[in-house]
């Protein structure tokens, strides 16, 4: 049955002629190309803003979750303080 669908489908498409494109088939490769290298260099531009203010140390919150789930003691040791 697949082979009959197949064929119906092949047989109900060879009398159409391809659409016609609007510009080469090529362009479509370098206008994406050019696209890409565009948002890649407006990314790049944003690469030094956290260079822009001197880092500042974030306080122990002993409610975070951090990756590895512990703070290490860093909780007990800021509230004694």
């Amino acid at each position: 049955m697949l082979s009959q669908l197949a064929g119906a489908a092949t047989a109900a498409t060879e009398h159409e002629a391809p659409a016609e494109l609007f510009m080469p088939f090529w362009m479509f490769g370098v206008s994406i190309f050019a696209i890409l290298l565009i948002l890649m260099l407006i990314t790049a531009s944003f690469t030094n803003l956290g260079n822009r203010h001197e880092a500042v140390e974030e306080p122990v919150d002993p409610n975070k979750q951090h990756t590895n789930k512990h703070d290490h003691g860093q909780a007990k040791a800021a509230s004694h303080h």
